[in-house]
């Protein structure tokens, strides 16, 4: 053989070693979201909520105080999954059905030879299994009993559940991979959705563990979004805990925040929601704290199932290079969404929800609710831990969106974003890549953010510091300098009006192009 045959031989197989090196260290992703869970429910975010695997993750890694979502379940998800504002997907707007002009995270890291794995809330058209996801388990539109999403079992009462005139109650929609369920019938009385999910999810990792390819698991919990259930023995750790009341616990939480360092010293409180009646007027005192309890239960549940997914991740002697990040879809939810008015929450038979002043306590220190675009409604506490890149506890106040996983996850995965695919154009990204932050080499890449959830009411822009919202006719227009008064206490629409149309400008500039429905948009 000669000797260039030789030289070719060494060249091929020392370059192919080495791709494969570089290949087997990306990072495994596990993406962990709750659902409805407000900004302060966890501990390492203020809470008295027993949280020690979350608390954990965030000690050891990396906490974002400014960090954001879109307010309600189906536009946040379509932010997580695509990368783009949810209007480019199809939702609140004359384009065409969601997700069509566009990637999902499945479809890409797929592409970047990641296996891709779900389980929980989907929230979309197509199921998961059609758009990218290897393996898929869950709900695949909004929230179901928690204890049984399907009809009643032998020597059971029957489920709780919205009502039968409310759109889209029961049955719901799960799917197994590539079949789909309605309803989705189990006759385990084991069944708890955010055990169920994390048993899935522990299955898959168990299935793919000799991969020498890294994976991504995109965990989407449906707790603690109502119906309350929760098993007793975590509801009874909270039994005695909310007799305080949501006024108290919204000034306890305030506290512990600054201590933690996620607001500051300098900051005051703001009132309880203009909807909340005080504490001590409150009659059904002892009804209201089993409310909150078992909503507390909820979030624990939530909490000993990170701790199994990353004990699992140990076990595997894959947690080193592996990237996990925990946050919630959106802020607590103040709904009224109580169709078991005799049935106190807890058990299966109950369809109760935490309501508006629980709710305003979960979102402390900031203002309103899931729907609103005051900061209540649309931040996020998020959570990143990867040991081998975050060697310690941080803080960070840089800006970050959660349409910004796509682009981070492929540069971490050396993928490529796609104009194209199958055929069809892809809406260009919005998000930007938050490696730099997660570093500590550099500063968030976004300048200006938009928010447009149910156009007739609830709109916002921020531009660097500056933050415009409207909730439409009903409400005046609010202008707040979140350099100062993050807590959106002060408004200054009034006082600085040049500022209020430079942001009215842009926010319709954005509408235009965003194909907003005309008929649905009314200006600042």
């Amino acid at each position: 053989m000669c000797r260039l045959t030789w030289i070719m031989i060494i060249i091929y197989f020392v370059c192919g070693c080495a791709q494969k090196a570089v290949t087997d260290d990306r990072p495994n992703i596990v993406l962990i979201m709750a659902d409805d869970m407000g900004y302060s429910d966890v501990g390492c975010y203020g809470g008295e909520i027993n949280t020690p695997n979350i608390d954990q993750l965030a000690y050891t890694g990396l906490r974002f105080t400014n960090f954001y979502n879109n307010g309600i379940c189906v536009p946040s998800r379509a932010s997580l999954l695509t990368g783009v504002y949810p209007q480019k997907v199809g939702i609140y707007t004359n384009r065409p059905a969601q997700y069509t002009n566009s990637v999902t995270l499945g479809e890409a890291l797929k592409t970047a030879d990641y296996r891709t794995l779900m389980v929980g809330k989907w929230h979309a058209d197509q199921t998961p299994y059609q758009r990218g996801f290897d393996r898929y388990f869950g709900l695949t539109d909004g929230a179901a009993n928690h204890f049984n999403p399907g009809p009643q079992r032998v020597g059971e009462p029957e489920p709780g559940r919205k009502l039968s005139t409310v759109p889209r109650g029961y049955p719901r929609r799960w799917a197994i991979d590539d079949k789909e369920f309605l309803p989705y019938e189990t006759q385990e009385k084991d069944f708890y959705s955010t055990d169920t999910f994390t048993d899935y999810a522990l299955d898959y990792l168990e299935t793919y563990k000799n991969e020498d390819n890294p994976f991504f698991l995109y965990v989407a919990y449906t707790a603690p979004h109502y119906p309350l259930h929760a098993w007793p023995e975590d509801i009874e750790k909270y039994k005695d805990t909310y007799h305080i009341g949501w006024d108290s616990l919204r000034a306890q939480r305030f506290t512990r925040l600054q201590e933690l360092g996620l607001i500051s010293k300098n900051l005051t409180l703001g009132a309880r929601d203009e909807t909340v009646p005080a504490w001590d007027t409150v009659s059904n005192k002892e009804e209201w704290a089993h409310t909150m309890a078992v909503y507390a239960a909820m979030v624990d549940r939530i909490d000993q199932n990170v701790g199994r997914l990353v004990q699992k991740l140990e076990e595997l002697g894959k947690r080193e290079n592996t990237l996990i990040l925990f946050l919630s879809d959106n802020g607590g939810c103040g709904e009224d969404a109580n169709y078991t008015p005799n049935i106190p929450p807890g058990p299966v038979d109950s369809y109760r929800s935490v309501d508006a002043p629980w709710a305003n306590a979960s979102n402390t220190p900031y203002r309103r609710f899931k729907k609103w675009n005051h900061e209540g409604g649309i931040k996020t506490p998020l959570i990143v831990n990867w040991p081998q890149e975050i060697k310690e506890g941080r803080v960070t106040d840089e800006i970050g969106h959660i349409m910004d996983f796509m682009p981070t996850f492929l540069e971490l995965a050396g993928g490529t974003y796609p104009q194209a695919y199958k055929g069809n154009p892809v809406a260009p990204l919005d998000g930007k890549s938050l490696l730099p932050i997660l570093k500590g080499t550099g500063v968030s890449q976004q300048e200006v953010l938009y928010w447009q959830s149910n156009p007739q009411q609830h709109r916002a822009v921020r531009k660097g510091d500056w933050k415009l919202v409207s909730q439409g006719d009903a409400y005046e227009t609010e202008l707040y300098d979140l350099s100062v008064d993050p807590l959106e206490n002060i408004n200054l629409a009034s006082e600085l009006p040049d500022k209020v149309a430079e942001l009215d400008s842009m926010f319709y500039n954005w509408a235009q192009r965003m194909d907003i429905k005309d008929q649905e948009y009314i200006e600042f």
